[in-house]
């Protein structure tokens, strides 16, 4: 009788190493390497190869290949189907990750009882109970069809695809593919092992029979998908709900095998569910009617998408022997480079506490560095108590010798604001176009924090 092999496999990159050790080598994290027993190998004659399904029969002309066009169908979601890029693939395989709260199951619920109008569809859950999701769908209000909509609560992955077989479901959820378990490979639910066999074992019938999953995945500490680099492999499409602060989530697609990665989603939670935004600038400008010191509204680019946000700035003397700088949803050391350049070209003294917030919860990335010249301007705004007109939308990047640079997609963002109502646009001199002056709005290519000062001020 052959003995079992084992392996010691991180649980974070699922890397796999001879030996345990203290630190893996490959993701840098301490304390993840684990004993996972192996199962024992099986002759190839018996084995399917490919994630697919079998493959084999040699090689084919391209001029000999079958070719086959991914069907899209609209979910209604509106959002849902902008991220899948015009509509849910039909036999696709997809992943959904987030952090607990997102708004995983939420949307999947919704999504489930869209489907079960069109087509039989099951949800699986093994992480609550039957009665917890009915008591879901009829909170959030949801029409479904009953006698379409399967529920089962099973963490056995052959119990799953016999069910699917049965049952002929053409659309599942299962929730979550760190929670399942399959009979070909072992270890306990979770780990890499587990967790590769199952997706294979889902994503073959999956294939073989036009199935279309989607498998809720969980996310390390670090806001990755979980597990081992192969189950993004695997899957067609891997897709992630972030939570920003507030009840703003944002969904984006990692990967995409038949579209494209550069759009993003935008829901709002409400006590209804997951909600559409069809125009998410609403959300990121404050609405008010009053002009007051201290706000800037500029136009940043969240995936391929132009977002109005509204910044707000407000500053205080200080109280102690040290000014505090406090910012919610912005980068603490782009705040202090752009208030170093302000005291270095235009001899700013700030002695003050200075807050800065960015209106409905949202977080930029430091890559976008548009945001510049509209931070400079609400602070200016609010030390020396002058009031940037709610009609102005101001956007560039500030260098640290005072100069603006310029923006990528400089043509979109004009357009976006003059969409909305702007009057006036303060842009990078090198983003200046010919075709702006046609938008209805004034345009004022600028080269330096001075010019902009002036035109402010």
């Amino acid at each position: 009788m052959a003995k079992n092999k084992t392996a010691y496999v991180c649980s974070e990159c699922g890397q796999d190493f001879p030996r345990w050790q203290g630190q893996c080598n490959a993701c840098g994290e301490w304390n993840t390497i684990s004993e996972v027993r192996l199962a024992p190998a099986k002759s190839s004659a018996g084995s399917v190869a490919g994630y697919a399904g079998a493959v084999g029969g040699g090689s084919k002309k391209l001029s000999e290949v079958e070719e086959f066009e991914a069907k899209k169908l609209l979910t209604g979601i509106g959002e849902l189907d902008r991220v899948l890029c015009g509509g849910l693939t039909t036999g696709s395989v997809n992943i959904i990750s987030g952090d607990p709260g997102a708004g995983k199951t939420t949307i999947l619920s919704d999504l489930v009882s869209r489907m079960s109008q069109l087509m039989p569809s099951l949800y699986c859950t093994a992480e609550e109970s039957l009665s917890q999701f009915k008591n879901r769908v009829n909170r959030l209000r949801l029409d479904c069809n009953e006698e379409n909509l399967y529920l089962m609560a099973e963490t056995n992955v052959e119990a799953i695809i016999a069910e699917l077989e049965a049952k002929q479901v053409k659309f599942a959820v299962i929730d979550s593919i760190q929670a399942v378990v399959t009979d070909l490979a072992n270890g306990s639910p979770g780990s890499p092992s587990q967790v590769k066999g199952s997706a294979q074992a889902l994503t073959q019938y999956c294939k073989q029979n036009n199935v279309t999953m989607f498998l809720v995945a969980h996310v390390n500490k670090n806001n990755e998908t979980a597990g081992p680099q192969t189950l993004i492999h695997i899957v067609d499409c891997l897709t992630h709900l972030e939570c920003n602060d507030g009840q703003v989530r944002t969904l984006r697609a990692n990967k995409n095998r038949f579209g494209d990665v550069d759009t993003v989603g935008i829901f709002r939670m409400t006590e209804r569910g997951m909600l559409s935004v069809d125009n998410p600038s609403e959300i990121f400008l404050s609405g008010s009617t009053t002009e007051s010191p201290g706000a800037a509204i500029t136009c940043i680019r969240k995936g391929n998408r132009n977002l109005l946000l509204e910044i707000q700035c407000l500053t205080t003397e200080a109280e102690g022997e040290f000014p505090q700088r406090v910012c919610v949803g912005l980068n603490m050391n782009r705040i202090k480079m752009l208030t170093g350049i302000l005291r270095k070209h235009t001899r700013t003294k700030i002695y003050h506490d200075t807050y800065f917030n960015l209106v409905g919860g949202l977080k930029i990335d430091e890559s976008e560095t548009c945001i510049d010249l509209a931070l400079v301007a609400a602070l200016l705004s609010s030390l020396n108590e002058f009031v940037v007109p709610r009609t102005t939308c101001i956007m560039g990047e500030l260098s640290l010798n005072g100069d603006v640079r310029p923006i990528d997609s400089g043509v979109p963002r004009v357009k976006e604001a003059v969409q909305h109502g702007f009057t006036e646009i303060f842009i990078p001199f090198r983003n200046y176009h010919k075709s702006m002056e046609g938008l209805g709005a004034k345009i004022n290519p600028i080269k330096t924090i001075h010019e902009l000062l002036e035109l402010i001020c």
